[in-house]
């Protein structure tokens, strides 16, 4: 199906609003089908594609696009309303060891439950495959009886770090303010779980704890350009936000925010306040942003440093055109499509890939003039 030019971004708020980018002729082809609310996906030396869906399963996906079985081994998962089985990360070494990261909402014993992340070593069977000697390396603490809120994107860091984000579980909201817990925080680990030497170390702060401040970190990846994190995160009504989380800072939630209560009303102090972060950019109204990646690929020269972001109610790929920290230009894609965009990923071959929830889909952006599926 081809999309002909990509819209120009309308905002409500910004004063500083960037100008539309050159548009872009796209063409979008489902490459899968048949997946249940896909959340996370990751791509394999062998050329196959591992995702993850939200009820639970992990799954193989070929190159000519069939489905596997479930493979076999996954934790028991939270599967409560925006819980489940979340985001999927290789391991560096993953052709060596087979070492695979999970997110997810684990469920606990008296009712609640938490983000968790747990690694493995995948084992091929047959189509399909299974998970061994699966360990925890980190929970969420404390933990709630709540569907909302998880964060769960997991990514590494140039010195090897795994950064994980988590969410304030919507119920445990004033705690994303107490740097002594992991709700609603970056989380900077090493890969065994144990924590880097290098973290900040600040008075009353959990030593795993990168940033706080955070409502629902959804998206999280590494800028090529310079090396650091940048995260997307939910706001409530409006407010969503690209952040760039750096060590011992604190990201406002919920004290300011761009966006409002749901029912209406504000929400903490304002926009602003001393010794609180702003964001690098922020939407209002909100898109519901999902992942974020950089791209740094040939089949779309012209967005090399872009930054792409995935919209779930708002239904859309935006890119970001940066010049440092500054969104100079964007453009919406994918917009009349109306499918609700959960991950997207540059593949190895240059082409972006998204994971659409609702229609359970695996979707492959390129250029109008098309380039082939890969063999």
């Amino acid at each position: 199906m081809l999309i002909g030019a990509g819209a120009p971004v309308v905002w409500a708020a910004q004063t500083d609003a960037p100008a539309p980018a050159k548009s872009s002729n796209i063409k979008v082809s489902a490459f899968a089908s048949g997946l249940e609310n896909p959340w996370g996906m990751q791509f394999l030396p062998d050329g196959r594609l591992l995702v993850t869906e939200r009820p639970g399963r992990l799954r193989y996906i070929a190159k000519d696009g069939r489905l596997s079985a479930p493979i076999a081994g996954v934790p028991d998962v939270a599967a409560v309303n925006q819980g489940g089985l979340l985001d999927v990360l290789l391991a560096p070494d993953f052709e060596k060891t087979g070492t695979i990261y999970l997110s997810y909402g684990e469920p606990r014993e008296d009712g609640t439950n938490s983000t968790a992340v747990a690694r493995a070593k995948l084992v091929a069977d047959g189509d399909t495959g299974r998970l061994e000697d699966l360990k925890v390396i980190f929970r969420q603490e404390p933990s709630a009886d709540s569907g909302h809120h998880f964060g769960s994107r997991l990514v590494w860091g140039k010195d090897g770090t795994l950064f994980i984000t988590t969410g304030d579980r919507n119920k445990l909201r004033p705690e994303a303010q107490n740097p002594a817990n992991t709700v609603g925080k970056i989380v900077r680990i090493n890969a065994d779980g144990s924590i880097p030497a290098d973290n900040p170390k600040l008075p009353g702060w959990a030593p795993e704890v990168w940033s706080i401040g955070h409502r629902s970190v959804q998206g999280a990846a590494i800028r090529p350009d310079n090396g650091k994190l940048y995260t997307l995160e939910h706001g409530p009504r409006g407010g969503d936000e690209l952040n760039h989380p750096e060590a011992g800072k604190n990201y406002g939630w919920p004290i300011i925010t761009y966006g409002k209560e749901y029912i209406g009303g504000s929400i903490g102090e304002g926009t602003a306040k001393e010794g609180l972060e702003q964001p690098v950019y922020y939407w209002v109204p909100s898109i519901a942003v999902s992942n974020l990646a950089f791209y740094d690929g040939d089949l779309f020269p012209e967005w090399k440093g872009n930054a792409l972001v995935g919209g779930l109610a708002g239904t859309r790929v935006e890119r970001l055109v940066l010049n440092g920290d500054d969104v100079v230009a964007a453009e919406v894609l994918l917009e009349d499509q109306g499918k609700r965009i959960r991950d997207v990923r540059q593949g190895p071959d240059g082409a972006i890939w998204l994971l659409a929830d609702d229609t359970g889909e695996v979707l492959r952006v390129t250029p109008a003039e098309a380039a082939p599926k890969p063999e």
